[in-house]
């Protein structure tokens, strides 16, 4: 009989430790990216009594409770915030604290300090990529991950056109004389971001045949004359087209290459390269029984922009958005792979570190190896859900009322026992 205070006092332990979880989850019902906790009963050694073959036994009470938080998914809610992500599935936000510590989170809600670095709102560091490979101009995930910095006030340094393209058609139907005149317009930039405007002119010499010439305005270039077009050295010829009115001359793979000189502007000299046709061989002129007309043309030249704003998109790129209107990515958030997740530690701020029993976590790009993806303007919600929690601690009060009760009752027993001896 005695046994049972110590039995009820730990109901009593186990259930207030139930309780302070119930009351954690609850506290954190509105706490981005938090995981539900839940509490796991064990009893304790029970003793044999009589002959000790297990006829008659009896337990010790409950063990202390063990607590596994379960990383199930959450609600995704759209957030007005440029920077905010949500993890959807598997995985974790890799993060670096201020003691070089590495943590893991699904709380997205991200901001940028005065030196660019992404911080989640605790000022963790957010890991990832943002090396760009110098030969192809495209972000590299190969390499560590580090600290993302986002340019923060930075203009973006103008890129030299040395290529274009133009699509349109020729009349077939136009006389070979001087009212067959038909030019288009491409606007292309020098080394320094300056934009220059290159007229190219067709006129029909023959049947199926078209001269063409290109020129850039007089006052662009120190040889030319301020309002006098300046014609440019090696950007004149001929295209001739089939019966078919598709084009055969020149031929595909045959670039038509100029430079433009002595710019007034300062910049260096321009190399271009005109093709006429696209990637599989088809000519982007033709020449058809319809008006002259151009339907599209391309550079790949840029100017000089300033920094707008910085978000972050789905897939965890970092888009940088500039006043020309382009978005380069300039940075690739990081994600984590925990097959055991459970085993993590809270570490508070949202965030978890590893245990001795965590599995090492796999690093990388989202949607591959296993891991979510990353949703961007979005924040999970924490998964508590609020009647399962109340209904969790009215089971927890009226168990622990139960056991309290048990108390009262060996007491009283306790002390009938003692009044014997009178």
């Amino acid at each position: 009989m005695f046994t049972s205070f110590s039995t009820a006092l730990s109901a009593l332990n186990a259930t207030s430790t139930a309780v302070d979880v119930v009351g954690n989850n609850l506290a954190n019902l509105n706490t981005s990216g938090f995981k539900t906790s839940v509490v796991y009963f064990r009893d304790l050694v029970t003793q044999s009594l009589g002959a000790g073959l297990g006829e008659t036994q009896v337990g010790f009470g409950t063990g202390r409770p063990l607590t596994i938080r379960q990383f199930t998914q959450g609600a995704i809610q759209a957030s007005t915030g440029l920077l905010d992500a949500a993890v959807q599935g598997d995985g974790f936000f890799v993060l670096k604290n201020t003691q070089g510590n590495t943590l893991y989170t699904r709380a997205g809600n991200f901001q940028v300090d005065d030196a660019g670095n992404l911080l989640t709102n605790t000022g963790e560091r957010v890991q990832g990529w943002t090396s760009i490979d110098p030969t192809t101009g495209i972000l590299d995930t190969n390499g560590a991950i580090g600290d993302i910095v986002v340019p923060v006030g930075a203009a973006k340094q103008p890129i030299a056109t040395n290529a274009f393209t133009l699509d349109m058609n020729l009349n077939s139907s136009a006389a070979a004389d001087a009212t067959s005149k038909f030019s288009d317009t491409i606007k292309v930039y020098d080394s320094l971001g300056t934009d220059h405007v290159l007229t190219v002119h067709f006129q029909k010499t023959a049947p199926n045949t078209w001269s063409y010439n290109i020129t850039i305005p007089g006052e662009d270039v120190s040889s030319g004359v301020a309002g006098t077009p300046y014609d440019l050295s090696g950007a004149s010829g001929t295209l001739s087209f089939g019966s078919d009115g598709q084009l055969t001359s020149p031929a595909s793979g045959s670039p038509i290459n100029f430079s433009v000189t002595g710019l007034n502007s300062g910049a260096a000299d321009m190399s271009l390269s005109w093709n006429p046709y696209n990637a599989s061989g088809a000519g982007r002129i033709t020449q058809f029984g319809q008006p002259s007309a151009p339907s599209a043309s391309s550079q790949n030249g840029s100017a000089a922009a300033q920094l707008i704003r910085v978000g972050l998109a789905d897939g965890g790129k970092i888009l940088a958005q500039y006043s020309d209107g382009q978005q380069v990515v300039v940075g690739q958030v990081a994600m984590a792979s925990v097959r055991n997740a459970e085993s993590l530690i809270a570490a508070g701020n949202n965030n978890y570190q590893t245990s001795a029993r965590t599995a090492t976590p796999a690093i990388g790009l989202p949607n591959t190896g296993g891991r979510g993806d990353i949703v961007g303007g979005a924040i999970e919600a924490s998964t508590v859900d609020i009647a399962r929690e109340f209904t969790d601690l009215i089971v927890l009060q009226r168990g622990y009322q139960a056991n309290s009760r048990v108390v009262t009752t060996v007491d009283e027993l306790s002390q009938e026992t003692i009044n014997l001896k009178r």
